[in-house]
């Protein structure tokens, strides 16, 4: 989960508020002094850690909170608004020119995922109707070039190159006149990085700047660095001029000290955030949801993009109707499973359930890793279509030739088989409660139970 030991170590302090009906000024202190320790912990600037906790506790001991009727939701909210605030408060956006092709020029140091999120970026936008081109500018790091080539041909995203040869100022400007020939409206230039900052980097940085003019600078960062990601991006906003940041390898941080303190430090935006190694972990970043995360709030509108993105719209009609006649199989079955797979982890996916947040210690020896679901998939995938559809014709000798293919016991698939008649009888249920509610004008307003 994200940022685990931070969220549990918060939630954890603010949690002791609630069960004190009123709130003095010293119980404040005595939470505020837990989440400086959190956050210290979590390797946020010492500064930034200073001065929120300053703003939290003058709003804290504030009259409206201390004679309110429920005065510890009350501190959560404002932890959760000077979090927000911390963060940027609002999304910040790639500026898209009003004169194509924009142009975004990919910044780091080597091992922060550059040439990937440069792929994952013209991904995204790819997905919103932009043409993109990928430009090969990194001729030092062996197979750079290669990789992003591989990139772009998983993504169906052009590549422009010019081999290791050419210099990156002459790539950049050959490719943005690729670009303009060939009607892309918007350039990714992955420049090339360094093990760590030097002269000569900058200077072609700088040439590269000076060139092709781009819209946006985005420098990508290691989010598991921590501080010495903030420390990195202040040396190249010096150095360029930063628009924006992009934090990799988020899923993998469970600190937060990088994404909590570099608004605070630069004053640059965090745009999108890695959140896993598949092409299309990526996300804009909006701070008031995080914050809401971080404190077992939730993100149900980061939930609910993921399943409009996952879900396919006809194939969920054709379920409902099905779950309306109670014909549910274990065709229907694996398409929900492969759908659900499709919006990430299950950890991640409960974890942005409100509530959920502190979810390995609620759930206990639950399985969210999806060994579960890939045991399953298996078992349905060595059935036959016709044993799939019709889950009765599965005798003993059917049962002994699906456990041998898919690696399980036959005890796994009398399991397997008692789930899906629960879920059919749990469906049958739910089908009759609706109409008795229905006909007695419960549900009648609503157009799904028409």
């Amino acid at each position: 989960m994200i940022f685990e030991g931070l969220s549990d170590k918060l939630q954890g302090a603010l949690g002791k508020l609630k069960s004190k009906g009123k709130l003095t000024e010293k119980d404040v202190k005595d939470a505020m002094r837990e989440v400086k320790l959190a956050l210290l912990e979590a390797d946020v600037n010492f500064k930034v850690v200073k001065d929120f906790i300053k703003k939290v506790q003058e709003r804290c001991v504030g009259q409206e909170v201390m004679t309110s009727l429920t005065p510890a939701q009350h501190v959560i909210k404002i932890v959760n608004e000077e979090l927000t605030a911390l963060m940027g408060d609002v999304q910040s956006k790639v500026m898209i020119s009003s004169k194509p092709p924009t142009i975004i020029m990919m910044v780091g140091l080597q091992g922060a995922g550059k040439t990937t999120t440069s792929g994952k970026i013209g991904n995204y936008f790819k997905k919103q109707g932009k043409r993109p081109l990928l430009v090969a500018c990194d001729v030092y790091r062996p197979a750079a070039i290669k990789q992003l080539q591989v990139v772009g041909e998983k993504l169906d995203i052009p590549v422009f190159n010019m081999g290791d040869k050419e210099s990156p100022v002459n790539i950049a400007k050959a490719g943005l006149s690729h670009a303009l020939k060939n009607n892309n409206d918007l350039v990714i230039i992955d420049t090339a990085g360094r093990l760590h900052i030097d002269e000569t980097l900058m200077d072609e940085l700088k040439s590269i700047k000076t060139e092709i003019k781009p819209h946006e600078i985005l420098l990508v960062v290691d989010s598991m660095t921590g501080q010495d990601a903030v420390n990195v991006s202040q040396s190249f906003d010096e150095a360029l001029g930063l628009d924006g940041v992009v934090l990799t390898k988020l899923d993998g941080d469970t600190r937060g000290g990088a994404a909590l303190s570099i608004r605070a430090v630069t004053q640059k935006p965090i745009k999108f955030i890695g959140m896993g190694e598949k092409l299309d972990d990526l996300e804009p970043f909006y701070p008031d949801r995080m914050a809401s995360r971080i404190l077992g709030m939730g993100d149900v509108l980061s939930l609910i993009e993921k399943a409009q993105d996952a879900m396919d719209l006809e194939k969920a009609k054709e379920l409902e109707s099905k779950i309306r006649k109670q014909d549910f199989d274990f065709e229907d079955f694996l398409t929900q499973m492969e759908q659900i797979e499709n919006m990430g982890p299950l950890d991640k996916i409960i974890g942005m359930m409100p509530g959920m947040g502190n979810i390995k210690n609620q759930l206990g020896d639950v399985d969210l890793n999806g060994k579960e679901m890939k045991r399953t998939k298996a078992i349905i995938q060595s059935m036959t279509l016709e044993e799939r559809r019709k889950p009765e014709l599965l005798n003993a000798s059917r049962k002994r030739r699906i456990a041998k293919g898919s690696g399980t016991s036959v005890q796994d698939i009398n399991r397997l088989v008692k789930q899906l008649n629960e879920m059919k009888k749990m469906m049958k249920m739910f089908m009759g409660n609706q109409k008795g509610m229905k006909k007695r004008g419960a549900l009648g307003g609503l157009p799904f139970f028409k």
